[in-house]
């Protein structure tokens, strides 16, 4: 996660917590001159559309008030989805036993895209089993992940 992105999870937390959901994390996504903030929320009875349009009114007037983002961009409030994003080592440990793709920021053995079963997390490092070879990720290195939903 960048410090931006640290930095606008901090301050929008208690905003989306309030209106009792989860922010699950952010994500900015820059596409040329054009910016998308992402915001991915849950809740234990799931997530439908205007709950989304709720966080996103709520979370616009901290982003006018506060103004942190000195470019334009857009606003998108999501549910994570059957792919869902993983930020935190909890929600990596939530899914140990599921197939995960893990885009890293440094390539590591040649490669940036891992695409695999999580076998475990040891300290600081996922283990990820990519065609039967683990691989030991460093979280710190991790730029994007998620589960891999199956049908």
């Amino acid at each position: 996660m960048t410090r931006q992105e640290q930095k606008l999870t901090e301050l929008l937390r208690p905003t989306v917590e309030a209106n009792n959901f989860e922010l699950l994390g952010l994500e900015i996504v820059q596409a040329g001159r054009h910016s998308t903030l992402r915001l991915y929320i849950d809740h234990t009875d799931g997530v439908n559309v205007e709950d989304c349009a709720l966080v996103s009114r709520e979370v616009s007037a901290v982003l006018d008030v506060e103004d942190p983002i000195q470019a334009e961009y857009l606003l998108e409030v999501s549910s994570p989805g059957l792919d869902r994003p993983l930020f935190t080592p909890a929600h990596y440990a939530a899914v140990v036993g599921q197939k995960v793709e893990v885009k890293l920021a440094i390539p590591q053995d040649g490669r940036r895209k891992f695409k695999g079963m999580l076998t475990a997390i040891e300290d600081d490092m996922l283990i990820v089993e990519v065609d039967g070879k683990p691989y030991r990720l460093l979280m710190d290195n991790i730029d994007k992940a998620n589960v891999v939903a199956v049908f």
